[in-house]
Formats: structure tokens, C-alpha cells, sequence
């Protein structure tokens, strides 16, 4: 009899293993079509030889990986650091963690608002918030071009106030592209903060007060602590896209603030060498991982102060 039970416990869970798998069958094979094989054939790109005129041909080769880093000296053809290359990704670094700071800076006042503001009034504010992301990315991104540029409404308010003579010279620079690409992610700052503020309980910062801690020390000690998975996942949400963007420091950026994602399109449209191209996602791909598992124990570390 209990060999019986254990033979039917086992047949149960063996179908609810199968039901699970049968279950999640759909997505494994959407997540393998669109991201693990593309991935899968860039990683073997970047291991073949470019072709003369595009693409790749059959045979092992790490030219593809040795021209990400190095280049060939013009004098005695040795290899050299490949300084261009390495000043692109030190750009890009910077502008997505410059980003990811303003985007904190502003996202966090702007989050606070909208949780302190009365229950039946912040689905207007969080309306306008996601308003944005109603247009395309190439759209937000003119608009925010038609702003800055040297005859756009901010120069022409600042001509007009009498605060400046001549026009200024903001686009095609890094501050260009940092203003751009502050505005497209910064609604992705807001919402996980917001999620987490609205879970905070105010009672906390009252009894801090009580206690005579400052405005300062109560947010330091109590408030961020408590935000921080929000800010995590906010950090998350935009430092990934703005390291690999596209689009913005293309339009703002022009051919002098060039970031890495522009480099990849370069190598596989006029540079036509797509084994180096295939290699330069890959690159970038590893330092999307090394952020994500950076932010995944920072947030552990939050998570064992807080507990």
C-alpha cells in the first residue's frame, strides 16, 4: 500500500512537471527564436573571416576580436591599442552613467510627487508621465532636437529674455547627446521609484523626526533605504539602454559624439567588416552582464542592510 501511494505520488508530480513545461513550452520558444539564436549567431560571426565585400566566409579567425582592441601600426604593421575603439566605449560608459545619475536626480523629486500627491489625482500625473512613450523613440528625440538646436525655442527664449547675444552651440556635442538621452529614459527612473515610494510608510519619517533627525538624515538613513529596490530597478532600466543606444546620440550627437551602438552599425553598414561588428555586440553584450550582475549584489547588499 505505501509503495502504491509512492508510485501515485510520483506519477502526480511527474505530470505537473510536464504540465509546467507544456505551460512555459510557447515562451522558451520565443525567447529562443528572438534572443538565444540571433545571439548564437553573432557569437559565431565574430569567430569567422569578413568577406571581401560583406558578410563573412567560412573559417575560424580572430581578426574580428583582435580589431576590437588592437589595430595595425601604420609604420611597422605591429599591433597597437586600438585607442579609437577603447575612447568610444569609455564614452559610452560615461554617457550611460551620466545618464543614469540625472535621471536619479530628477526621477526621484519627480517620483516623490506624484506618490504624495492625493490618491484620486495620480493616475492623472502618472498619465502624463507615460505620455511619451505613446510616440516613437526617433520622434521624442527630434523634438527634443528642435529644443536645443541653435535656432530652437531655448535659444530663442534666451535671445528674446536678452540673457544671451548669440545663439548657443549645444548640438553634436556629449551634452547634446546626455540632454537627449536624459529626457527619453527618464520615465523609466520614475516608475519604479514611484513603485517604491508609494509602498513607503510615512509613519517611518514622522517617528525620525521625532526622534530630531534632520530633513538630511532622515532621507540618507530612512527614506533612500527603503527606495532602494525602485532605484535599483530604475538604474537598471536605463543605464542598459542609453549604453547601447542608438538612435539619440545619432540625431544629437552627429559623427562627433559617436557611442558604441553607432560603432556596431558602422562596422555592418559602410565598414562592411561584420565579423568585427558581431564582436562588438558581443562586447557590449558582456558589459550589459557585468552591470546586471554588479546591480544584482549591490541590490543584495541593500536587501541585508535593510533586513
Amino acid at each position: 500500500m505505501p509503495h502504491d501511494a509512492s508510485a501515485s505520488e510520483s506519477a502526480l508530480i511527474r505530470n505537473e512537471t510536464r504540465r509546467r513545461w507544456s505551460l512555459a513550452l510557447p515562451a522558451l520558444t520565443v525567447i529562443t527564436l528572438l534572443s538565444i539564436a540571433p545571439l548564437a549567431v553573432m557569437v559565431a560571426y565574430s569567430f569567422m573571416q569578413a568577406g571581401q565585400y560583406a558578410g563573412v566566409e567560412p573559417g575560424f579567425s580572430l581578426d574580428g576580436w583582435r580589431a576590437v582592441f588592437f589595430e595595425r601600426d601604420f609604420f611597422d604593421d605591429s599591433l597597437i591599442p586600438a585607442t579609437a575603439h577603447l575612447s568610444i566605449l569609455g564614452r559610452s560608459i560615461a554617457l550611460a552613467l551620466a545618464t543614469t545619475a540625472l535621471t536619479f536626480v530628477f526621477g526621484i523629486p519627480t517620483a516623490w510627487f506624484i506618490a504624495t500627491r492625493p490618491q484620486s489625482s495620480r493616475g492623472f500625473w502618472m498619465f502624463l508621465i507615460t505620455v511619451p512613450f505613446w510616440t516613437n523613440l526617433l520622434v521624442r528625440t527630434i523634438a527634443i532636437q528642435e529644443v536645443i538646436r541653435a535656432d530652437g525655442t531655448l535659444n530663442r527664449i534666451l535671445l528674446a529674455t536678452g540673457i544671451i547675444d548669440e545663439p548657443l552651440q549645444m548640438m553634436f556635442t556629449n551634452g547634446a547627446v546626455l540632454v537627449g538621452m536624459t529626457y527619453v529614459y527618464l520615465p523609466l527612473m520614475v516608475l519604479p521609484v514611484y513603485a517604491a515610494i508609494e509602498k513607503f510608510d510615512f509613519r517611518l519619517s514622522e517617528a525620525a523626526y521625532d526622534l530630531y533627525a534632520s530633513r538630511l538624515y532622515c532621507l540618507r538613513r530612512v527614506v533612500l533605504p527603503l527606495m532602494w529596490p525602485g532605484i535599483i530597478a530604475g538604474s537598471i532600466l536605463v543605464f542598459i539602454p542609453a549604453l547601447g543606444a542608438y538612435v539619440t546620440p545619432r540625431l544629437m550627437g552627429g559623427g562627433r559624439a559617436m557611442m558604441w551602438g553607432n560603432l556596431i552599425d558602422l562596422q555592418f553598414g559602410q565598414g562592411r567588416n561584420w565579423p568585427l561588428g558581431a564582436a562588438l555586440s558581443i562586447t557590449l553584450t558582456l558589459v550589459v552582464l557585468g552591470a546586471l550582475i554588479w546591480y544584482a549584489r549591490r541590490a543584495a547588499k541593500g536587501d541585508q542592510a535593510n533586513g
